[in-house]
């Protein structure tokens, strides 16, 4: 049995889905790494694994750092090799779905977040990015309960400091014209922080 079928035979046995998740991440960057593609987390992927599975998003989402695409061909031949099913950009592998989105957009210039599996490295959206799009989702087009409530989840690991943010950098882009979510930022933030207070 070769390293990809062995690392293929532990995911599929890992009953923990962010642990599951987060190696099959590591395996999937790992092969497209090799292919020449790098990829990273993004969406709601990004939000569970920086919040430790408080939010399960139900799927790995991908983006490329380069403009140059990866033949569609290309990445059916990659998934293949590890029983996957579907595609061209959205497959089932062990029990989990993976879609590769397109062009990585992040406006943040702090870095992504890499995570150590035991199949791969897996790089993040960094988590001041994730926060701000996450806010923007939870008030635009029009409130959102569910999408605020994963706002507020991903709020509550930065604000504890489980996921370190330059809160600088995440005022920045909250202002940007692509986001302009100061106030509901900062609403939410006092929020989460009042709630966290009366906790403990």
């Amino acid at each position: 049995m070769d390293a990809t079928q062995a690392a293929l035979k532990d995911i599929e046995s890992t009953a923990d889905l962010l642990e599951k998740g987060l190696k099959l991440a590591g395996l999937v960057t790992r092969l497209f790494a090799e292919a020449g593609c790098n990829l990273v987390v993004v969406g709601g992927s990004a939000v569970e694994f920086y919040t430790e599975g408080a939010y399960m998003s139900g799927d790995i989402d991908f983006c490329r750092r380069e403009l140059t695409r990866l033949p569609l061909r290309r990445a059916q031949d990659i998934m293949g090799t590890l029983g996957a099913t579907g595609g061209p950009r959205s497959w089932l592998v062990a029990g989990l779905y993976v879609d590769l989105l397109g062009v990585l957009e992040n406006e943040s210039v702090s870095p992504c977040r890499n995570i150590e599996t035991p199949f791969g490295t897996v790089s993040v959206l960094p988590p001041e990015t994730a926060l701000v799009e996450r806010v923007l989702l939870a008030f635009y087009p029009q409130r959102d309960a569910d999408a605020r409530d994963v706002a507020c989840k991903l709020l509550a690991a930065c604000v504890s400091g489980e996921t370190p943010v330059d809160w600088d950098e995440v005022r920045r882009l909250a202002a940007l014209p692509d986001f302009n979510v100061t106030t509901e930022l900062e609403a939410l933030r006092e929020e989460v922080q009042r709630e966290r207070a009366e906790e403990a």
